[in-house]
């Protein structure tokens, strides 16, 4: 495979790992909100159903992009292009 192909597919994952990441954010901040209307309104404890639902998803989709668990550090962004690109050449 060509550098400029293994630095193409190598921008791919990290947009998939970027994806994940605001796809986990947007999971955190609905179910907080979904929360906060099921203490405030009082109503039978719902909020347990889309979180439960909604979290399978997620972890689904953290399987098809880590494989495994995900590890958050400094410079992440090119620190996953360098080892993407350095597993490739393998």
């Amino acid at each position: 495979m060509a550098t400029a192909d293994k630095l193409a597919e190598a921008h791919r994952h990290v947009a998939a790992l970027k994806g994940f990441y605001i796809h986990l954010t947007i999971f955190v901040l609905v179910n907080l909100l979904l929360l906060a209307v099921n203490i405030v309104t009082a109503s039978p404890w719902w909020v347990q159903w889309p979180f439960a639902g909604w979290g399978i998803g997620l972890l689904g989709h953290a399987f098809a992009v880590f494989g495994r668990a995900p590890h958050f550090a400094k410079d992440w962004e090119a620190r996953q292009i360098k080892a993407y690109m350095d597993k490739s050449q393998n």
